[in-house]
């Protein structure tokens, strides 16, 4: 059999997946393994009722980190991407009119495109060449005709760019439309009360920013919003009796058996963030303005994106005049051990909006687990990748 993987030298893909976890997150996922092996909500015995503790007590951690006044209205699912299919699928309807930014993940445009096949009208807006969508551009067509929702990203996972999206919300609302938000890149990065932002619908990541274990995400629902389900099935609480969903959060929308290590594990990184979260976003504030302005260093590269001094998330994507992404990103991880992402990076809207959908572009994401010496080496071999 083969050995182990070697473990990288310099990890630079938090966008993709944050890593390591903190200590915290696994020992709760080890815990919810090895004592807490229960079904939550599902039995009356003792280790079931501790299972159904530890996931009230992480819903409820996670609903205080990111201020939702109150927790039934946090839903955990399987991921930002399951959150996403929920309140795009569960609110547009066939003759909906729908306004998005050009700037989406696949987590969002593929849903939009099967939304279309079936008579949901889906508008565009051209982002600019940072990748910040203009709200008067927003407002522009949601004045044109009534639009359902207003569907935009918190920030990009191939610029970094921070979107409007309390100006966002704030013009959907005044023209009678929801405010849904894809927060992946979000959520950890950037300090979110969801209470004051004005989401009406506000899909994340537990394992990106979150820095909780792959497999779990969070999806906020407003609490006037009745989604449709898009999953049935058992449910913790009573009434099984009934062959439909029960109307209460947050049973109606978490079917089947719930995912108590991830959750568990999510509910310990949420502690975790809200302890270290305003020195955790310095220092990555930090390390990522060197990044991005070392690259700019660098003979032939352009990075994409709001230029130095312009907030972004922890993100710094570049193109280089001669080399290729996937190029450079084999060097980087065979010769140095930085483990970087080429490519698409699963979003071609805003590849196509930034100019990139025929290269690509070799993709940094900074988190909490990096340090200076692993953004000067990145630095230095993308100097003697380009030179060579």
């Amino acid at each position: 059999m083969p050995g182990p993987t070697p473990r990288p030298v310099a990890y630079l893909d938090h966008g993709a997946t944050s890593w390591p976890k903190p200590q915290q997150v696994v020992d709760a996922v080890v815990r919810a393994l090895t004592d807490l092996g229960g079904n939550p909500g599902r039995g009356a015995y003792a280790m079931a009722l501790d299972a159904s503790r530890a996931i009230f007590e992480a819903r409820r951690t996670c609903a205080e980190l990111l201020g939702v006044p109150d927790s039934r209205d946090l839903l955990f699912q399987p991921g930002c991407t399951a959150g996403c299919n929920l309140m795009l699928k569960g609110v547009l309807k066939p003759g909906d009119r729908v306004v998005v930014g050009s700037m989406e993940h696949n987590a969002v445009a593929r849903p939009l495109e099967h939304l279309a096949r079936l008579g949901v009208e889906v508008v565009v807006v051209n982002a600019d060449s940072t990748g910040l969508v203009d709200p008067d551009d927003v407002e522009r067509q949601v004045r044109a005709a009534p639009a359902r929702a207003v569907v935009c990203q918190h920030a990009s996972n191939l610029t970094g760019t921070v979107q409007l999206i309390g100006d966002l919300a704030d013009i959907a609302h005044e023209h009678g439309a929801l405010m849904l938000v894809d927060g992946a890149q979000g959520a950890g990065h950037l300090d979110i009360d969801i209470s004051a932002l004005g989401a009406d619908a506000y899909a994340t990541s537990g394992h990106k920013g979150m820095l909780g274990p792959q497999g779990v995400g969070l999806l906020y629902l407003a609490p006037d919003l009745d989604a449709q389900t898009q999953i049935e099935g058992g449910t913790g609480g009573g009434g099984s009796e009934s062959p439909d969903m029960p109307p209460e959060r947050p049973d109606r929308y978490e079917a089947g058996t719930a995912n108590t290590p991830g959750v568990v594990g999510l509910g310990a990184a949420a502690a975790f963030v809200a302890a270290e979260g305003p020195e955790q976003r310095r220092r990555e504030a930090e390390l990522t303005r060197r990044l991005h302005e070392g690259i700019l260093e660098i003979e032939g590269f352009h990075v994409l994106g709001p230029p130095p001094g312009v907030p972004r998330v922890p993100i710094v994507s570049a193109v280089h005049d001669r080399v290729d992404a996937d190029r450079i990103a084999f060097a980087l991880d065979r010769t140095y051990g930085i483990a970087a992402r080429a490519g698409l990076h699963c979003a071609p809207w805003a590849h196509r909006t930034i100019g990139t959908i025929d290269c690509g572009a070799i993709r940094f994401g900074v988190g909490w687990s990096n340090s200076e010496e692993h953004v000067e080496l990145a630095l230095r071999a993308l100097q003697e990748i380009v030179s060579s």
